[in-house]
């Protein structure tokens, strides 16, 4: 440690500091191996305020005669020995001053040096220094001076760690340590000592040999430079917060800035190297420190604009799941603040528990029980857990479905009529049927009983039934179809452990509509399919049984569910195809499809009004007629539904909005066309002279005798105007002319007639019967043809043709080997079938055909042919037949019969089974048959070859 002494003239401080300057030792410390030294020290405060002559009082650490003059070597060497008999006597001030201590320690700074108005923290590591310093403190003498340590001469500073250079600090001793101080340090206050830790505090400068320079404080140059400083340090201190604070503390401690502790601030906040530093730090000149600093600031402007490019290029070389991390922490971040966030327990929790308060009541006890052990596992689980996932989505569906929730259903069938009838045309039985249940429901409260199940062709209106039905007994309406399905999980549901599983259909069906008794209707139930996972047409059976789904139990939810009060309409094409254990669970209720004259009114009343309305046609702008309707069903639309029906009607109003729209298009351009003549001839007539314009006034009444000009002066442009408004109006009258659709141009409309008559013969020739046939599509009549091939002894034998399938196959056989019977009964010595190889064939060979209804019609066919007779006329017949002649029943009478009325046959032969079928069909349908019922085919012999065809002819 040095100690620099001052006297009170510089010149003496000068010499005393040459003096000193060979040893660099003080009196009583001659010693080498001396632990520390003290140096005079100047104070240089580069002020103009202050004489660089002034001079210092000295406080000294030992007695002193008076307080102006220093004390003797000798007595400064006493005083140094630290005697305990000799106390203290010093004059002391009440207010210490830097500048009134000018002998004080120096303390050497390994890395940077202190400046003044900043904090430094050193580690005094030599107990001997430590101790020197803490009784300074006790001495009111709070004050070393800190020297930066020059590096040793040879040696790579860079390559110098921290711990090697305060290693070679204590391994210097006197005048070698006192060479390796810079000349130039500052004035630091003994803030605390902890320890071995020493807090400086900066005060001034301080040189040993000799001031600060003075400087003008008026001088422009100096302004300049400082308010360039000032601007940069503005620029810099918006950065950093913590160079804000250096301000803050600066002020507190050293005051106001002014010229030269601004040049100190700016280099000590700087981050330049300890060399730059000390160079501003040694530099007395204020303007060429204020220069230095302004380097160093301007410098830190820089490498903070670098800082930020490369930050920014950072930034965009982010990849895109770096920033999706980052936006999806941000987001969790902001759904937590806002109470949204999926792993908030609590949120979650409460959110589940406000769903069970409305019908806490209603919900069963074990399902409460459930629900309540779910959610106190909830609080147990990691949100980041797949088990907390399960957990939460469970816990979802459980409070998500309307438990004991019912809405009120209405048993009025006054309305219930009503709105059957605004939906539907006809289907009487279907509506009886459908008024019968609601009025059971009525008596008992409730409309539950067994699953109705519409079956019929497609586009008769099964599932927009359903929904009348639902609309009528005010209930929810879910459809789901089952067409295809062959996995037993949309049904029952998937197991919870299972990765995306969910509930079946039904849970799902409560969820959506929020009650517990809306009206389901399961479609395509006839088309469920079987695959590995397997038998959905079993699962069902739980589902819709009244017995068992009162405690439905679903795989994915795993608790009971009441579905008693769930009113389940199944729809089906084929009632054969269901399986029997589900279809003894249903009712069927058929319906068969509609008439001609239904399909008129159906046609008239439902689908041409929406249909005109969806292709905004009005209705005073076309007209379809009775015949065009009529033809259409006919020709283009025999299937038993309405759908395709319904697509050539919006096929008719599509052409006849593109003919409106055609026709106002040409109205327009045709008005424009006129007024644009009416410009051209209106110049053409003021161009024109006083004779041109007498000559095509004669022109005019030679044209148009009826026209009467009575004035020849009178301009054409007047007759113009007025045969334009009469073109106008006919264009007019023109645009709103209706559109006829009549049986003659239907064609125009919807293409040529898909469909022929079906009766090819006005006389039935010989061995041709009309049968009659049920088809997904509905009733239709067919023909079955016999005649023979080759005839010879022994020959017989029939062979089949039509893609027949095995029923139908079977069925020839019998009808062979039955119209041999018949014929030996009615001719003994007849060998027809015996001798004769016959060909029987069903028209339309590539359309699949089956069923038991043809045997009676084949044998008639045979008959026919083996007696050489034809049936009688506009006769058609249906019935399966057995080997001793007996008629069975047949299904479809009401499909048949319309089939019959529609090829215009006047008789029709059924089985005596089908009599109450065919009893049950509406009066519109039977009229103006005539329907024979037989037991036996001896019975259809004789209405079909009997002999009072040619008085009929």
């Amino acid at each position: 440690m040095l100690k620099l002494l001052s006297s009170s003239s510089s010149s003496c401080l000068q010499n005393r500091i040459h003096s000193l300057a060979p040893s660099g030792i003080l009196p009583g410390s001659a010693d080498s191996s001396a632990p520390f030294l003290r140096v005079f020290l100047s104070s240089l405060t580069g002020s103009s305020r202050r004489s660089p002559n002034r001079s210092f009082r000295a406080f000294f650490c030992s007695d002193a005669k008076d307080g102006s003059e220093p004390a003797s070597d000798a007595e400064a060497k006493e005083a140094e020995s630290g005697s305990e008999s000799k106390p203290a006597s010093a004059i002391v001030s009440t207010n210490p001053r830097p500048e009134d201590y000018l002998t004080v320690l120096a303390l050497p700074l390994p890395h940077r040096p202190l400046f003044p108005g900043f904090y430094m923290p050193i580690y005094v590591k030599d107990p001997k220094l430590l101790a020197a310093l803490q009784e300074n403190r006790k001495r009111q003498a709070p004050y070393a001076g800190a020297f930066l340590l020059k590096d040793e001469p040879g040696t790579d500073p860079s390559l110098v760690s921290g711990s090697e250079s305060e290693k070679n600090i204590y391994d210097l001793k006197g005048k070698e340590l006192f060479n390796r101080l810079h000349e130039v340090g500052t004035l630091a206050q003994i803030s605390s000592i902890q320890g071995d830790q020493v807090i400086l505090i900066g005060h001034r400068r301080l040189r040993i040999t000799e001031m600060d320079k003075p400087y003008n404080k008026d001088d422009d140059v100096i302004k300049a430079t400082s308010f360039e400083v000032i601007s940069t340090l503005r620029d810099v201190l918006k950065t950093s917060s913590l160079w804000r604070d250096h301000v803050q503390t600066y002020t507190q401690h050293i005051g106001d800035f002014n010229f030269p502790r601004l040049a100190d601030f700016g280099a000590a906040i700087s981050g330049a190297n300890k060399f730059q530093c000390q160079q501003v730090l040694e530099e007395l000149d204020v303007y060429k420190r204020l220069k230095l600093t302004l380097e160093l600031v301007k410098k830190e402007i820089e490498i903070t604009k670098i800082q930020e490019s490369i930050a920014k290029a950072i930034e965009e070389k982010i990849s895109g799941e770096q920033r999706r991390y980052l936006l999806n922490e941000q987001l969790k971040a902001i759904k937590k603040e806002l109470g949204l966030e999926t792993d908030d327990k609590t949120a979650l929790s409460a959110k589940f528990r406000e769903r069970l308060e409305p019908n806490k009541d209603k919900i069963p006890p074990h399902v409460l029980q459930v629900i309540e052990e779910e959610l106190a596992k909830l609080q147990l689980l990691e949100a980041s857990s797949s088990e907390f996932n399960v957990t939460r989505n469970y816990l979802d569906w459980l409070t998500a479905l309307p438990w004991g929730n019912y809405s009120d259903e209405n048993f009025d069938v006054l309305r219930a009529q009503k709105i059957l009838d605004e939906d539907h045309y006809g289907l009487t039985d279907v509506k009886e049927r459908i008024l019968e249940f609601i009025a059971v429901g009525k008596l008992r409260g409730t409309s539950q009983g067994k699953i109705i199940c519409l079956s019929g062709p497609p586009g008769v209106g099964k599932t927009s039934i359903g929904r009348s039905i639902a609309r009528a007994l005010n209930r929810k309406f879910f459809r789901f179809s089952v067409g295809g399905l062959a996995d037993v999980a949309e049904i029952k549901g998937h197991r919870r452990t299972y990765i995306g599983a969910m509930p079946g259909k039904m849970v799902q069906c409560l969820k959506n509509v929020g009650t517990a008794n809306p009206l389901v209707l399961i479609d395509e139930i006839d088309k469920l399919g079987r695959g590995h996972a397997g038998d959905p047409a079993s699962a069902l059976l739980e589902l819709l049984d009244p017995e068992q789904n009162a405690n439905f139990l679903d795989h994915y939810l795993d608790v009971p569910i009441d579905l008693s009060k769930v009113l389940f309409v199944c729809t089906a094409n084929v009632v054969e195809m269901i399986p029997n254990p589900l279809l003894d669970r249903m009712e069927v209720i058929a319906i068969a499809g509609y008439i001609t004259d239904e399909k008129i009114h159906i046609a008239r009343d439902y689908l041409e009004k929406s249909t005109r309305e969806a292709c905004g046609v009005k209705p005073e702008q076309v007209e379809v007629t009775d015949a065009a309707l009529l033809s259409l069903i006919e020709n283009y639309c025999r299937e038993s539904g309405v759908r395709n029906l319904q697509k050539q009607i919006e096929k008719i109003y599509r052409k006849i909005a593109l003919k409106l729209v055609r026709q106002g298009a040409s109205g327009e351009n045709a008005v424009d066309e006129t007024e644009e003549a009416e410009v051209e001839h209106g110049d053409e007539v003021q161009n024109k002279d006083a004779n041109k314009c007498q000559s095509a006034v004669e022109s005019a009444e030679a044209n148009s005798p009826e026209q009467k000009i009575e004035s020849s002066t009178e301009p054409e442009t007047v007759q113009d105007a007025k045969e334009t408004d009469s073109v106008q109006e006919g264009e007019a009258t023109k645009t709103h002319e209706k559109v006829l659709v009549d049986k003659s141009n239907l064609s125009d409309f919807v293409g040529k007639p898909v469909f022929h008559a079906e009766r090819i013969f006005n006389q039935t020739p010989i061995g041709v019967v009309m049968g009659l046939a049920w088809t997904a599509m509905g009733g239709s009549t067919l023909y079955i043809e016999t005649t023979q091939v080759e005839q010879g002894e022994g020959k017989g034998a029939l062979i089949l043709t039509g893609q027949l399938g095995d029923v139908m196959k079977e069925s020839a056989q019998i009808a062979h080997t039955v119209a041999r019977a018949i014929l030996l009964d009615k001719e003994p010595d007849h060998s027809f079938f015996a001798n004769s190889k016959l060909h029987l064939h069903v028209p339309a060979g590539a359309t699949p055909k089956d069923g038991p209804s043809a045997g009676c019609t084949m044998i008639t066919s045979m008959l026919s042919l083996a007696l050489k007779k034809p049936v009688k006329k506009d006769l058609a017949m249906t019935g399966e037949v057995t080997l001793t002649g007996r008629i069975l029943p047949i299904g479809g009478v009401k499909e048949k019969t319309i089939a019959a009325r529609r090829s215009e046959v006047k008789t029709i032969i059924f089985p005596s089974a089908n009599r109450r079928d065919f009893d049950e069909l509406a009066p519109n349908v039977k009229e103006g048959l005539d329907v024979h019922f037989v037991d036996d085919y001896y019975q259809i012999f004789d209405l079909a070859f009997s002999d009072d065809q040619s008085n009929e002819k």
